[in-house]
């Protein structure tokens, strides 16, 4: 006996999507994943920008509102990851009211616990395509340290300029490294 919640829930083994971005960049590297109904498309960070034009602009694809761009960080992750961290970009079709992810892996070169540059974390903006990137991209920037090349204005948005590490890293410390200590408590009487 299925409950409504059940029927309602499809799995959708075999989303078109993949068949028509494989059949318009032969021989580019491609992975799909499909995770409770919802499908993934990862690729090679250096065909991401492409890829994500061409699902916006394609007909057949017309994923024309991009819903949210997020980071992962995959450190002590069970299973093996491709990278140590992710690019997601969550697009949505609203003709057909489909949605569908695409997902790049980026592998840190130099050890990740400060703020220094990495090259290697480094992935185009898509502002361009869609300009509602801008602030996810900025907050993908702030809290994992990912650079988006070409970004119309890549600073800090959760934290302060100098704030010395990327928090939402694995390995920075869950209460911090004295970052709250440095400040003097306000309160409702001296506000």
């Amino acid at each position: 006996m299925s409950t409504p919640a059940a029927s309602s829930m499809t799995t959708n083994l075999d989303h078109p999507t993949f068949a028509i971005v494989k059949a318009a960049f032969p021989g580019r590297k491609f992975r799909g994943t499909e995770f409770r109904g919802q499908s993934t498309l990862i690729v090679e960070p250096q065909d991401l920008h492409a890829v994500l034009t061409f699902l916006r602009d394609d007909p057949r694809c017309n994923y024309a509102f991009l819903s949210d761009v997020f980071g992962i960080d995959y450190l002590n992750y069970p299973a093996k990851m491709p990278g140590r961290f992710a690019v997601g970009y969550n697009l949505i079709c609203l003709d057909r009211d489909d949605r569908f992810f695409v997902k790049t892996f980026l592998s840190p070169t130099i050890d990740t616990s400060g703020v220094r540059e990495d090259p290697a974390l480094i992935v185009d903006s898509a502002c361009d395509l869609w300009p509602g990137a801008e602030w996810p991209e900025r907050e993908v920037f702030d809290m994992f340290g990912i650079r988006f090349r070409n970004h119309p204005d890549l600073r800090r948005i959760l934290t302060w300029e100098e704030f010395p590490a990327h928090p939402l890293r694995k390995d920075y410390p869950l209460r911090g490294r004295g970052e709250r200590e440095q400040y003097a408590v306000v309160d409702r009487t001296s506000a």
